[in-house]
């Protein structure tokens, strides 16, 4: 019998998760997503562990998971993300070395940090690749706050990693690379992507709140029997992304993609948005005017099959960050 694995993300607003059941044909079978309270965490960092807590508790009831380990998905404009060559080792050995190798380029002591490469290509005796570190301490809260649910942790992804391997499942091989964007309330976590392999990746600050506010407000709770009834505020319109900080993320998406290009050594043909805020249409409007490439959207039913239990229901673009880390691209 196949296995299964749970994909964690905690956002500011929400905390969401999916279940994918394994084998030749990945399966989607259970999903999730309980809003937060104001100030309860902030892009990967639990600010208050009781309440993130209950939230997880509450979305283990409400989604019916069968297992209580999860991987879980990071991406904070705290996490240093850069291109780098690390010596051509196996996994095992680098992953003692890279320390030794990286800690002058760390915002904190080696001893305190958590790190991660991303082999992309092999030259010589070097493998040149993306570095990923961040503070342990950040890291080390997240997994603490799960404990108190009686969640545990089995690895950790960064979140654009997570990404990477969803396009490189809702894409042929051949298709050339293609941009994401997770729009979330603070932060955009930005990939390019070829074949499933990233080729540049950014954490983009970038404020957008009145609109996303409402839309989750409007959505409700979200859990493997459909929207719950007793979450649902009323019936409310979404309000309007405000015009300076819709402008700020078009600005800073739209560099981000120039950079890529002039940096990344790649020329994206389109981007995929999704994220909490990735089907709200005006964003969508936007980037597409502003952009020269095409614009599109990544849901999880672009990704993967569903169980007839959750076939019927629209999955939101938010659980993208959780599912991303529970797959493998073949």
């Amino acid at each position: 019998m196949a296995g299964s694995i749970i994909g964690l993300e905690i956002a500011e607003e929400s905390i969401r998760a999916v279940e994918v059941r394994l084998g030749r044909h990945p399966t989607l079978i259970a999903a999730g997503e309980v809003l937060l309270p104001s100030g309860a965490a902030r892009d990967s960092d639990v600010l208050d562990a009781e309440a993130v807590a209950l939230a997880c508790t509450q979305l283990w009831a409400q989604s019916k998971f069968k297992r209580r380990k999860v991987v879980l998905s990071v991406a904070n404009r705290r996490l240093l993300v850069r291109e780098y060559s690390a010596p051509n080792l196996p996994r095992e050995e680098l992953r003692a070395a890279l320390p030794y190798e990286v800690q002058d380029l760390l915002p904190v002591p080696v001893e305190r940090a958590v790190l991660d490469f991303y082999p992309i290509s092999i030259e010589g005796n070097q493998a040149k690749g993306l570095l990923v570190a961040g503070a342990a301490e950040g890291i080390e809260g997240l997994i603490a706050a799960l404990r108190k649910a009686k969640l545990w942790v089995s690895a950790v992804d960064f979140l654009p990693f997570g990404l990477a391997r969803a396009v490189g499942i809702a894409l042929p091989p051949g298709s050339g690379p293609v941009a994401v964007a997770a729009i979330g309330e603070h932060t955009t976590s930005y990939v390019v992507v070829e074949d499933g392999v990233p080729r540049y990746v950014r954490i983009i600050p970038a404020e957008v709140l009145v609109g996303l506010h409402a839309t989750m407000a409007a959505r409700g709770e979200f859990g493997s029997s459909g929207l719950a009834s007793t979450a649902r505020r009323g019936v409310l319109e979404v309000e309007p992304v405000p015009d300076a900080s819709l402008t700020e993320l078009v600005s800073r998406i739209r560099e981000t993609l120039e950079f890529s290009r002039r940096s990344g050594g790649v020329s994206p043909r389109k981007l995929l948005i999704t994220g909490s805020l990735g089907l709200v249409p005006e964003i969508h409007e936007a980037l597409r005017k502003a952009l020269d490439i095409e614009v599109d959207t990544l849901s999880p039913t672009d990704v993967i099959a569903t169980s007839a239990a959750l076939a019927a229901e629209g999955l939101p673009a938010s659980l993208m960050g959780a599912l991303g880390v529970t797959l493998e691209v073949k």
